[in-house]
């Protein structure tokens, strides 16, 4: 008796991390009801906003210390990894998601979010080594604001590099925002569109 429930119970926690392996059946927003799609969306706002406090929140209090040239660049390598992660997850989460269209969007805000954050950092480090590194001694704002500048491409000039280290650094992010705008973007809602439709199988040829 002990042991027929033993496998009953057995068998229950298989079929438990089977369902939990198993992939929902992804659905289109389109095909949602409309109270569902407004829940639907609403999440994915709230995910993205709670995202973006989270991450702005780390880097507002975390330490920021100082970079040299060469650390700097380091770090650079570093965070460039770091967003490579952070991508290959969200990709990974696409690939499982009931609504791979919200979730590339998601992902997509979560993605810049880190990108964005990451090369404030740097930027704030490099300050903290050398005020003269940029025209203005930069703050946790400053350095926010001067990347976000950066990655939108209107460039104020308010504060610009002074050192050749900033400049490659700069450059560095201009040639990964091209990268973030296109090559990214262009996944993301790649892997959500194949989630929805899966390429077709092909038959088998026939036996001769």
């Amino acid at each position: 008796m002990e042991a027929d429930v033993s496998d009953e119970g057995q068998r229950g926690r298989g079929r438990r991390i089977r369902r939990r392996s198993t992939p929902a059946t992804a659905v289109r927003l389109a095909e949602l009801e409309a109270s569902h799609r407004r829940k639907a969306l609403l999440r994915a706002g709230a995910t993205i906003v709670l995202s973006w406090v989270l991450i702005l929140g780390a880097f507002y209090l975390l330490p920021i210390g100082h970079e040299s040239g060469l650390r700097a660049f380091l770090r650079l390598g570093a965070d460039i990894a770091l967003v490579g992660v952070v991508f290959a997850w969200q990709i990974r989460r696409i690939a499982v998601a009931e609504l791979p269209e919200l979730r590339a969007i998601e992902a997509l805000g979560i993605v810049v979010a880190v990108f964005l954050v990451a090369f404030s950092a740097i930027y704030l480090a490099m300050s903290h080594q050398s005020a003269s590194t940029f025209t203005q001694p930069l703050d946790h704002t400053r350095a926010l604001y001067l990347t976000i500048t950066i990655f939108s491409t209107v460039g104020f000039g308010d504060i610009t590099p002074r050192t050749d280290t900033a400049r490659l650094v700069v450059s560095a992010q201009m040639l990964l925002d091209l990268v973030i705008i296109g090559a990214v973007v262009r996944l993301l809602f790649n892997a959500a569109k194949s989630r929805i439709t899966p390429a077709p199988t092909t038959a088998s040829a026939p036996d001769l």
